[in-house]
């Protein structure tokens, strides 16, 4: 067992108070000696971070370790004069949201960022761990609706992109009735941060890797990791109906053989995009790495949890239509990923208690109910006339097709893939 060290120096306001929020950022802050105050709108969960003062994260992997991590405290987010206080009185800060709760914290950061200016406090650094491309950009434009026009943002404020590869599994009602505070994931614990985006310096924090050139490893990210992930999920749930977690969709030669295949596709198109920091080698050791992360029992990773909200994995920018886009950008064929793409739609997973995740029961009955087609012009955004958004639609409606014909005839399709494809593109 492992106890993060008791003395505080600085305070880290952490917005969200999730998985990533305390398995991730809270965990490597407090190693490093600061304090952590998470903010959150779940007021059970402030109240007993605030009770306990500490929570236990469990490494589940070959090696498992408990980490007892000391010196937090939590307010709620829905004490917004107290939140801003905190967050304007920070030494650093960092969001765990998720994109779809970022419009909810734009408006606080803002009320923080006014209050911080009127104290003479100088500018805050915002960590941004939202597995969203452009992040900076997109808190920039947020945080701007939410100021008055002569604020002073780009002095005020330092945004910090990051590439979160850390996996961290849903636990289930029992384990969190057990103890809500505990979080599991696996032992990975390198957050790769945008050194350009501090305003303050990079903390002296193990575990923070800064890069001066971001953008390919936020691609990377998106388009090897995420999608690896996607394509396992995506597959295994239909190749492997009785299957629950990840490691048993990977441990499926089929699968294994497919998801290296489509992450591949992604490696040579990233070479292209960016020779200055990416090649074979170090394409081929993160390809490995993830696939022996993935094939990881002792986390209990779950094939729902991978491939659940299909509508935001099939958006233009996200990992299957964004990777399909940089294929064709570096004429990379990209069977693989098309496929997993057409997979994406026929997803259903369930959680422990049989349910859809509500988002993909509404894909389910109103999007994909009018066709692929649809799908294609109203999630994916693929235009019919702008290139190579054509040639992209048609790849996947073949897919799909190919897909439903063989489950329907019962033949196993995905062997009959990978025997078909070009070896060039089969896998490395």
């Amino acid at each position: 067992m492992v106890t993060v060290p008791g003395i505080c120096m600085k305070t880290l306001a952490q917005i969200g108070a999730g998985n990533i929020g305390r398995s991730f950022i809270g965990q490597l802050f407090s190693r490093a000696g600061y304090e952590v105050v998470f903010i959150d709108i779940a007021d059970d969960l402030v109240n007993e971070l605030n009770r306990k003062r500490c929570y236990t994260v469990e490494i589940r992997d070959r090696h498992s370790e408990t980490i007892i991590v000391e010196n937090v405290r939590a307010v709620s987010a829905n004490d917004r004069q107290a939140a801003a206080h905190e967050i304007a009185r920070a030494d650093i800060a960092g969001t765990a949201v998720g994109p779809a709760a970022l419009r909810q914290v734009y408006p606080l950061l803002a009320c923080a960022l006014q209050q911080r200016l009127r104290l003479g406090q100088g500018p805050l650094d915002l960590i941004i761990c939202e597995n969203l491309r452009h992040a900076a950009d997109a808190f920039r434009q947020g945080l701007a609706q939410q100021l008055p026009p002569a604020f002073p943002l780009e002095a005020m404020v330092g945004l910090v992109e990051t590439s979160i590869g850390k996996m961290v599994p849903i636990m289930t009602e029992q384990q969190r009735r057990e103890d809500p505070l505990r979080v599991f994931a696996e032992a990975y614990n390198t957050l790769i941060v945008d050194a350009q985006g501090f305003k303050c310096g990079v903390p002296d924090v193990p575990g923070l890797e800064a890069k001066l050139n971001m953008a390919p490893y936020v691609d990377r990210k998106l388009l090897v990791h995420n999608l690896g992930h996607a394509l396992t999920a995506y597959l295994g749930y239909l190749l492997l109906p009785e299957a629950t977690f990840i490691w048993e969709a990977v441990g499926d030669e089929r699968v294994l053989r497919a998801a290296r295949a489509g992450m591949w596709e992604s490696g040579r198109a990233l070479i292209a995009e960016y020779p200055d920091e990416f090649d074979r080698d170090n394409i081929s050791r993160n390809i490995e790495d993830l696939l022996l992360r993935f094939a990881n029992r002792a986390l209990g990773d779950t094939i729902f949890r991978v491939g659940r909200d299909i509508r935001r994995k099939l958006c233009r920018g996200d990992r299957l239509i964004g990777a399909l886009l940089l294929d064709a950008k570096h004429s990379v064929a990209a069977p693989y990923t098309a496929h997993g793409a057409a997979a994406a739609m026929l997803f259903r997973g369930r959680d422990e208690q049989g349910q859809l995740l509500p988002d993909d029961e509404h894909f389910a009955q109103d999007i994909y109910s009018r066709g692929p087609a649809h799908v294609l012009d109203v999630v994916c955004e693929l235009d019919h006339d702008r290139q190579p958004d054509p040639v992209i639609r048609s790849r996947i409606l073949e897919a799909y097709e190919y897909i439903t014909t063989a489950r329907r005839d019962g033949r196993d399709w995905l062997s009959a893939l990978l025997e078909s494809a070009p070896s060039c593109v089969r896998e490395e």
